[in-house]
This record gives C-alpha cells, structure tokens and sequence, in this order.
C-alpha cells in the first residue's frame, strides 16, 4: 500500500521527544506538519514539575520526573541522531541536564514554530478517508477542528498510572502513591515504607527512600537476581495478599506494619482522544494491532510512536521518526492489510505459545538490534547502529551486578559496532 503526496498534512501530537524527532524529520522533508501539545513546555515526561494532580489549567499533570532522577540508560543511548549530548556532561545525566538537551534540540531544528502550546487534544476520527483532529486551547476554551492526511501519536505512555487494586486497601490508615507522584524522598525519612514493584522506578525509588528511611520492605515477585548489597534497612517481601489498617498481609503469610506506600506498578497505556474509527483495540496494557510495533494495521495513516519496551528508548524513537517520515513521504510501500495482519497474528501467537501475556507483545528485549536492521531494510533509513543494543546490554549487567554502581561507568562509542567502557572519574 503505497502513501506518496509531499504535500501530506501531518498531525504530529505531543511535543515530547517522540513528537519533536518527528518534526525534525517531517521539517527536513519539506512535509507541513503541526505538532499539538497540551501544556506550554515542550520536552514530555522530561519536565520535572513539583506538583501532582493537575495542573493550573486543571488537566492532569504528565510528567512522572522525580527531583533527583538521573537515567537509567548511559549517554550514548540517549542521544538523538546528529544532535551529540555535550561531552562534559556526565554518563548518565541528571533530568535538568537532558532536559536542557531537549530544549535545545528542538531550537537547533527550529521547531518550536510549528508547536501549537495549550492545545490538548480532545479526539481523533477517521472520517471519509480523511482523519478529522478536534483539539481544544486549554484557557481560553475555545475548540478547533482541522483536516490531516498523517497522524502521529507522540504522547507516551508513562502518565496514567496503573493501579493494582489491592484487597483491603481503603483500610489502610497510612500514605498511599503511585510513583507517578513521586517527587522527593524528604517525607519517607524515618518511616517505615512499602515499595511495590521492580521495574526500573521501583529499583531507583527504592533505593533512594531506603537511604532516609527506618524501612524499606520491597514487595515483587521478580525473578531477576539482583546482586546489589543492599542496607540493613532493606528487606525483600514477597507479593502483597491484603492490606489492613496498620500494614499488609503478604502471600507467604507473614504480616509487617509500615506508614507509607508507594505503588512502582507501571502506566497504562492512555490514548482517551482516539476514536473507535481509528481500528485500534486498546487495553491496559496493549495497543493492538500495529505494524512493526507502531504502524496501525487498520488505518496505516496513523502511527503509534514509543511504544517499544526494553529497549534504548530514544534511539527506537528517533528510528521510529525516520520511519514515519519516510512512509509518509512515499519513500516505501507498506504490506498488503493482510500480510500486515499476518505479521502481527504471528507475533501473538508466537507469545501466547510461551504463556506470555498479552503486555509483552510491546517488548523488544533481545529482538531490538533485529528490529532497527527491518526498519532500515523496509523503508531504506540509515540503520541504527549495533553498538547501542551491545551498550544496553553490558549496562543491564552491570545494573544486575550492582544498582548503586552501574552509573559509574562511561561509554564510549569507537565505532558502529563496539565500544569502550571505563569507570567515570
């Protein structure tokens, strides 16, 4: 299926780093596009905001950023193509300082004009072959609707937090969060705390509650043998059965009492603008069914971007950009819709085989240098290099190794397949 007209009108939505590497391509191509974003800042969930809630126009605040996040991926990894994060800048910044990078390469690519700020995004339709954006300027109120050829969904998925709903819950007297409403560990300090969940949140917010806490009881049921030295004040709990007034019941049968909780349990995938004329069947946690983890199979016009798991995050988006800009260019034809379906139905099918769940269907994993060489070998983008899949790698090691260490170290890029690894100094 062929899409070719240069004069494509693209609805680029969210201005966080998915939406601002679209632009920069679009931009390069010569498409005209818009990029719609809710608040007044560009940059997504890398916007640190010391609120929770909502914000002061009353929509719900995106960003999970807490004050003293560095990431959890080296620089390397981290960089958007052609745009080098500066070299004194340490192996793994700080949010200011790749917030700062942000900002900066959105004024570098000169896109900042082509961002409508405070216009939140109220629905998508596909209407007689064309898709029809409603959007609505959050203080003035007034409502617009324009016509699109493209659409590209940059809005993440790291902002609506998913809850596990834990029995006995509304029991409990004490404190209760999402990490999405973590911001500074300054209220935990000498308290008995219970973390639950370890991904990359729950292992990074652990540790720092724990290091001003009386307690920290860690509840997960994960599998992967982390061989961190952790502090006296850290103890390793199974899965929570119930809660009580006082503290929890875990499945093991032990009981401890704490005075805080904070639910590590991921994000939902949120997409609430999306009308049922996109073809897109939305879950918790899947987003079905797409096309080389993006492309929506039912209307090919509309790309999903970032929802890739267990990968180097920005160096999929920024691929995933490229992609876009290209099919949106003509520069490639997609499947027939049956051998699109085909290819998906495979995927699930090889994951339901394995007893997986449905959620894993976004995991990339070991598969994601496989995926960069079939996004280059479609459509014809410079590949991304296999060096970035062997980083994350040797980091994922060293974060197994010891989570209080792996930002030590810094990588070095020789070429497109190796690098160099030292202790930062």
């Amino acid at each position: 299926m062929l899409i070719n007209n240069q004069n494509q009108r693209v609805c680029v939505i969210g201005a966080g780093v998915a939406g601002l590497s679209t632009g920069r391509y679009l931009k390069e191509e010569g498409i005209p596009f818009t990029i719609l974003e809710a608040t007044k800042y560009v940059g997504g969930t890398w916007r640190y905001d010391s609120r929770v809630g909502t914000d002061e126009n009353g929509l719900p605040i995106h960003t999970s950023m807490y004050k003293h996040l560095r990431t959890n991926l080296p620089k390397p990894t981290m960089e958007l193509r052609g745009f080098p994060i500066p070299r004194k800048v340490q192996s793994f910044p700080s949010w200011q300082v790749y917030y700062d990078y942000i900002k900066d390469y959105a004024e570098h690519f000169d896109l900042l004009k082509h961002i409508k700020f405070l216009h939140n995004v109220i629905s998508v339709k596909r209407i007689n072959n064309i898709w029809k954006v409603k959007h609505k300027h959050v203080i003035s109120e007034e409502e617009f609707e324009e016509e699109y050829d493209f659409v590209v969904v940059g809005t993440g998925h790291h902002s609506k937090p998913n809850m596990p709903n834990i029995p006995g819950e509304k029991l409990f007297k004490g404190t209760i969060i999402h990490s999405h409403d973590y911001r500074v560990p300054d209220g935990y300090k000498n308290r008995r705390v219970l973390v639950i969940g370890s991904g990359p949140s729950g292992m990074d917010i652990g540790l720092e509650v724990c290091d001003v806490s009386k307690r920290l009881l860690h509840s997960h049921h994960s599998v992967v043998n982390f061989r961190t030295p952790f502090p006296t004040q850290y103890v390793r709990k199974p899965d929570v059965k119930e809660f009580n007034e006082t503290g929890a019941f875990f499945v093991d049968g032990t009981f401890e009492e704490f005075d805080d909780v904070i639910y590590c349990t991921g994000y939902e995938y949120d997409y609430p603008f999306l009308d049922k004329s996109c073809g897109l069947e939305m879950a918790k946690q899947s987003v079905a069914p797409l096309y080389k983890y993006m492309v929506n199979i039912n209307q090919p016009t509309m790309v999903i971007m970032g929802l890739v798991v267990r990968a180097c995050l920005v160096v999929a988006l920024d691929a995933q950009a490229r992609y876009a800009t290209a099919l949106i260019k003509g520069n490639f034809t997609l499947p027939s819709h049956e051998d699109m379906t085909l290819d998906w139905q495979q995927r699930l099918n090889a994951l339901l085989s394995q007893g997986k769940p449905l959620s894993h269907i976004h995991f990339l994993g070991e598969k994601e240098d496989d995926y960069y060489a079939e996004l280059t070998k479609e459509s014809g983008i410079e590949r991304v290099p296999p060096v970035m899949f062997k980083i994350r790698t040797c980091d994922t090691e060293a974060k197994l190794e010891n989570l209080y260490t792996y930002r030590n170290y810094t990588y070095r890029v020789l070429d497109n397949e190796t690098f160099v690894r030292t202790v930062e100094e």
